[in-house]
Parts: structure tokens; C-alpha cells; sequence
């Protein structure tokens, strides 16, 4: 595990001169924590073999995730600050292996919304982890271009979907806020450039959007 940790740090600085922020704790020092209740969702089981994480979070600190796809490259920054239990799940999620080799399921380019929507596994609402957790939302929350934040079917429903603003999203602030694009925009162009099916604003890609595999550091 150590070994893979340090291999992605290297991979991340050479390939994108991606620094990878780390809240150390000093000696004797308390990291804060967030208690997160993982609630069990018995009518739609878990798409993939996955238990809930722990239910303590870290409220501080950053991390960076790495998702590979057919288009290209995406970095993201997630900021435990805003949403940490949101974090925690989503590391959680990628540690996993939850979201290997599953595609991003519906495109939305209109004059309102201009998002990608991933982690449903089956694209029916169906495809999640078999738990759900509340929102962290403060009411505030605006989603501009970069932002990635979890998806999700009502308050308190969160569980694996998350989108990525590719333009805009003029959205109630509903959705917990996980971080920001810090690489690989250029690659969510390339995406709503090869259009929506049948030529739509909203619906499945017209090509399909594959996560080959993903991963989180520090691990």
C-alpha cells in the first residue's frame, strides 16, 4: 500500500506537476473529525461488493484524485472543509475500486446546466453503494465552472453519483461540494464536444465517457 501511495505521488508531479497538499498532525496534536452516519439502503443494494467507510471523517486538509478515462486526464482537489464526510466517502469510494471501469452516465449542456454526472453504475438511479448519507450543504454553495459535487435523488440521498461542472450550473445549492478541477478541463471539453445522443441538451454522451480507473493521494 505504501509502495502505491509514493508511485502515484511520483505519477501525479510528472505527468501534471501536481502538488499534493498533506494535513500532518504534530506530535500529540488531535486531528479534527466529523461523526458521519452511513445510513444501509436495503432497496437498492450495492451495485459493486462495498462496506460503508468508517464513520469518522477528517474536517481538515486536502487530497487529490485522479480519474483516467477514454478522453483524458482529470485531477481533482478535494476539500475536506466543505463537505467531509462527502470526502471521506468519495476516498473511500476510489480506494475501493468502486468506480473502475464504470461509465459517466448523462451529459447536460443547456442554457441552465452544463454538468457530467458519473458513479451510478447501472445509470438508473439503482447503481449505488448500498448506503446513503445527509447533505453538507450551507445554503450558500455556487457551482462554477470545475466544481465537482455529489449527485444525488432528494436531500439526504447521497451515496457514489457526483457531477462535474463543465461550464455552469445555475442549481439550487443543494449538492455537497467535494473540490475543484485542478487539471483536465480540456478533457471535459473534449466530452460535450462529441455531443449528447440523438442531440440533445440532456441524456446519455453520444460517445461513451469510461472511468478506466481512478485513485486518491495521499492513500
Amino acid at each position: 500500500m505504501g509502495r502505491f501511495a509514493v508511485s502515484a505521488v511520483v505519477l501525479l508531479v510528472a505527468l501534471f506537476g501536481v502538488a499534493t497538499p498533506v494535513a500532518a498532525a504534530s506530535p500529540g496534536e488531535a486531528r479534527p473529525t466529523k461523526h458521519c452516519e452511513f445510513i444501509p439502503t436495503p432497496d437498492k443494494p450495492a451495485a459493486k461488493p462495498v462496506r460503508p467507510p468508517r464513520p469518522t471523517a477528517l474536517t481538515r486538509g486536502t487530497a487529490t484524485a485522479v480519474l483516467r478515462t477514454n478522453y483524458g486526464t482529470v485531477v481533482i482537489e478535494l476539500d475536506r472543509s466543505n463537505a467531509s464526510c462527502a470526502v471521506h466517502n468519495f476516498t473511500h469510494l476510489v480506494r475501493g475500486l468502486f468506480y473502475h471501469h464504470t461509465q459517466c452516465f448523462r451529459l447536460t449542456n443547456s442554457a441552465r446546466l452544463g454538468v457530467l454526472q458519473c458513479g451510478d453504475i447501472y445509470r438508473v438511479e439503482e447503481g449505488g453503494p448500498g448506503y446513503r448519507f445527509a447533505d453538507e450543504v450551507t445554503g450558500r454553495e455556487t457551482y462554477p465552472r470545475g466544481t465537482v459535487a455529489m449527485g444525488n435523488q432528494g436531500p439526504g440521498t447521497n451515496g457514489s453519483q457526483f457531477f462535474i461542472v463543465h461550464s455552469h450550473a445555475n442549481i439550487t445549492p443543494a449538492y455537497s461540494v467535494l473540490g475543484r478541477v485542478v487539471h483536465g478541463m480540456d478533457t471535459l471539453d473534449r466530452i460535450v464536444a462529441a455531443g449528447i445522443a440523438d442531440g440533445a441538451q440532456d441524456g446519455l454522451p453520444k460517445h461513451p465517457v469510461r472511468i478506466h480507473w481512478a485513485i486518491t493521494v495521499p492513500f
